[in-house]
């Protein structure tokens, strides 16, 4: 490995999937200005997440249906009478 191009404020740090609300700790330098305390009773940096491997269609196996049909119907209705 070369010298001198990996951060060195590698520290233990909360991340949290906003969609589910479920919580991690693990190693990461990974910026934050807000805390959390942990189950340990420790304060750590919290680093919000919109999505993880608990929250991703890919792990989970449920995918969300969009309603494509639907959208198209409105767009055409809204939009149909300036083509004709």
């Amino acid at each position: 490995m070369k010298n001198g191009i990996h951060p060195e404020d590698y520290r233990l740090v909360v991340f949290k999937d906003m969609t589910n609300d479920y919580t991690f700790l693990c190693h990461s330098c990974a910026s934050s200005s807000e805390n959390i305390t942990w189950t340990d009773g420790n304060e750590y940096p919290l680093v919000k997440l919109d999505i993880s491997h608990t929250s991703h269609p890919f792990f989970t196996g449920v995918v969300k249906f969009v309603d494509t049909a639907g959208r198209i119907d409105k767009f055409k209705s809204r939009y149909g009478r300036l083509t004709k």
